[in-house]
């Protein structure tokens, strides 16, 4: 892991091999970690390399290995975090949260085809736009004219076993990069105290696919990627299950700047997805399971276009752009069991629209850099519906489509940075972001288990606003850097409990005992504070230790909206992360490391009354060289056999993340 180093000067050549603009001048005022090749072999799941940065995690503590695709949203900073994410992805400029619910499908992003990533910390105003809330993670995809050839090969205890593959065919004016995986699971499973008949393991098949083209007209570069998934799970229930599927393909032209010359890029980007997920009804003591919802297709298009244009002149750099996109979906599912089969049929869903100008300066002077940037976007939602039917007479039973809305949201951010003495630097900034809700939060219920959220078509978009201070330093053997930050969170949307079983409710119907009925509702803010820090330390030649920390105080004001709310902590917010790892070249053909994690008590319900429990995971990985391009390696998974909570149900049920487990693989690679 990485900061973006520090430079007293602009940089005057920059090399860039991809269809993309170099890294902002003014991106080193803000707080952003960049992890490179070797943290990404850490694991081929990229939210699990992701958590070993603190104050990054999905949204419960499952990884994508067991998680439901609906839990998969990235939040960063414990601020509040959320099932649909409260952070951008990017893919070389590509937002990849999904565009019917904003989660993340990380099957779609083995590590194999990544070359770095950047976390932005903070929210984003600048080219990243809607949903960069509490941060971005930046993605840079591997270059095609890479010449990269990879392959590995690994299998373990839990059934697991996986395949993958990373070919490039090229040069340095482009080429051809064909990446794959497949993987299987047999999965563990989640329940144990009052584990019944009910009880399934967290099966997992999932595959991925891309093919990029890049290449080079002059001084401009294009880049045409391709890319699809697949995965199948079995959900912890008899009879649970999900299934998602996804395309998409970009086409990007950009020229990067030289002195007093414009660089620029242009990008256009479409994805579709469809997502399949059935959801159960518990019996009494877990003896058996009923069917409580069956989503069997959730079709969902994101369209979208940006430019920039970029220039830099002496100790000036100036950016400013536009982009737009589109998402359109509907949920198409059955409910209400009764008699043996389903007896109500919906369809809900609708449409999004965001679009946005936005400019940026930066100017850098001596051992001074000051930027800043302003956008103003407009979003629109329309066309809801939401129209339930009897499924044996096709009458209507709820037919609701509320009126649209439409919404101009400024944002913007201001960054200082000093270089002071012997590599240290100080730092602060300031920010507005903004994330308006998905189609999922507006206008799709749903149930796990025995609990119930409506939807609310007239949600509003979040908004955050922050400033921060920091102190860091970097040189050859070290890297430290500290930040303290205050934000506020309006108008979060979060799922508040508005009833609990058994009982009838208003368009909900039945809930059963041991449920609640949630509702999907902006709730006040969100003030959080807090403090977190990073570093890395090389000892000798052989050894590099790093570590991190993120501690956060997050406390809701719910005022009117949810005044029980008031002074509880976010849900699924812990107060601390801690990280710590190491890397040891033990031997020259021997390298182990070991990274720990440590999180806090957080809760698993908006009232705090459904608690889970601390817990610290060691993870460690040894791999042994038989050449300089062949290898294998063999890892240990959740090494202390940590009982990790990761969810409690209301009758106090409690569910846990992966036992230990050993994994061993082969790996090539030039």
């Amino acid at each position: 892991m990485f900061d973006v180093p520090p430079q007293a000067t602009p940089v005057q050549e920059v090399i860039v091999t991809g269809a993309r603009l170099p890294p902002s001048a003014g991106d080193r005022a803000f707080s952003i970690l960049r992890l490179d090749s070797a943290d990404l072999a850490r694991s081929p799941r990229l939210d699990e390399v992701l958590s070993q940065a603190p104050g990054v995690s999905l949204f419960r503590r499952t990884s994508s290995q067991g998680a439901n695709p609906t839990t998969q949203g990235l939040s960063l900073r414990a601020i509040a975090p959320s099932g649909a994410g409260r952070a951008l992805v990017t893919l070389d400029g590509v937002p990849q949260n999904d565009p019917f619910g904003g989660w993340v499908i990380w099957t779609a992003l083995p590590s194999e085809g990544i070359a770095a990533v950047d976390i932005v910390r903070g929210a984003g105003a600048q080219a990243y736009g809607a949903g960069a809330l509490t941060g971005v993670v930046s993605l840079q995809g591997v270059d095609a004219g890479s010449g990269l050839a990879r392959f590995d090969a690994s299998a373990g205890s839990l059934g697991y076993r996986r395949g993958s593959l990373a070919l490039g065919q090229g040069g340095g004016e482009g080429g051809v990069l064909l990446t794959a995986s497949a993987e299987h699971s047999d999965g563990w499973t989640p329940v144990r105290a009052g584990r019944g008949a009910a009880d399934r393991p967290l099966a997992l098949d999932a595959w991925s696919a891309a093919v990029k083209s890049d290449g080079a007209v002059g001084l401009v570069r294009i880049a045409a990627p391709l890319s699809a998934y697949g995965e199948n799970r079995q959900s912890g229930l008899f009879g649970a299950d999900a299934r998602a599927r996804g395309l998409q393909a970009s086409l990007t032209l950009a020229r990067p700047p030289a002195e007093g010359e414009f660089g620029w890029r242009l990008q256009g980007w479409v994805s579709g997805s469809d997502l399949q997920n059935r959801s159960v009804a518990t019996a009494a003591g877990r003896t058996g399971t009923t069917p409580a919802n069956d989503q069997f297709e959730t079709p969902a298009t994101g369209l979208g276009l940006n430019a920039a244009l970029r220039a830099r002149q002496g100790s000036l750099e100036w950016e400013a752009g536009a982009d737009l996109r589109q998402v359109t979906g509907t949920a198409r599912e059955r409910f209400r069991y009764l008699g043996g089969q389903f007896t109500r049929l919906r369809e809900a869903g609708g449409e999004s629209l965001t679009s946005g100008l936005y400019a940026d300066a930066t100017w850098t002077g001596g051992d001074w850099l000051l930027t800043g940037g302003v956008r103003a976007d407009l979003w629109q939602a329309s066309d809801a519906r939401r129209v339930e039917r009897d499924t044996l007479t096709g009458a209507p039973t709820l037919d609701s489509r509320p009126e649209g809305q439409s919404r101009v949201i400024p944002t913007a951010r201001i960054g200082l940075r000093h270089e002071l003495a012997q590599g240290w630097y100080g730092r602060s900034a300031g920010y507005v972001g903004f994330r308006p809700p998905t189609l999922n939060e507006l206008h799709r219920p749903f149930r796990v288990g025995n609990d119930i959220t409506e939807a609310n078509a007239r949600l509003r978009p979040e908004r955050l606003r922050g400033f921060e201070l920091g102190l860091g330093r970097e040189d050859a053997t070290r890297r430290f850097a500290m930040t303290l930050f205050a934000n506020r969170l309006e108008d979060p949307v979060a799922n508040v409990t508005v009833g609990t079983g058994p009982g009838t409710f208003p368009v909900a119907g039945f809930v059963p005992a041991g449920g609640v009925l949630r509702r999907r509702q902006n709730v006040g803010a969100v003030d959080a504070f807090g403090l977190e820090m990073d570093g890395e330390q090389r000892v000798g030649e052989n050894l590099v230790l790093r570590g991190g920390l993120s501690a956060t105080r997050a406390r809701v004001d719910g005022e009117t909206a949810a005044p029980q709310l008031t002074g509880k902590r976010p849900a699924q917010a812990p107060r601390l992360t801690a990280t710590f790892g190491a890397d040891w070249q033990a031997m020259p053909r021997l390298l182990l490391a070991a990274d720990l994690r440590h999180e806090s008590a957080r809760f698993d319900d908006d009232l705090n009354t459904r608690r889970l429990k601390s817990g610290t995971v060691l993870d460690a990985q040894a791999t042994w060289s038989l050449t300089p391009s062949l290898a294998v390696w063999a890892s240990l998974r959740n090494g202390l056999d940590t009982d990790l909570a990761t969810g409690r149900t209301g009758d106090g049920i409690l569910s846990f993340d992966a036992p230990r487990s050993v994994r061993l693989g082969v790996r090539f690679s030039r």
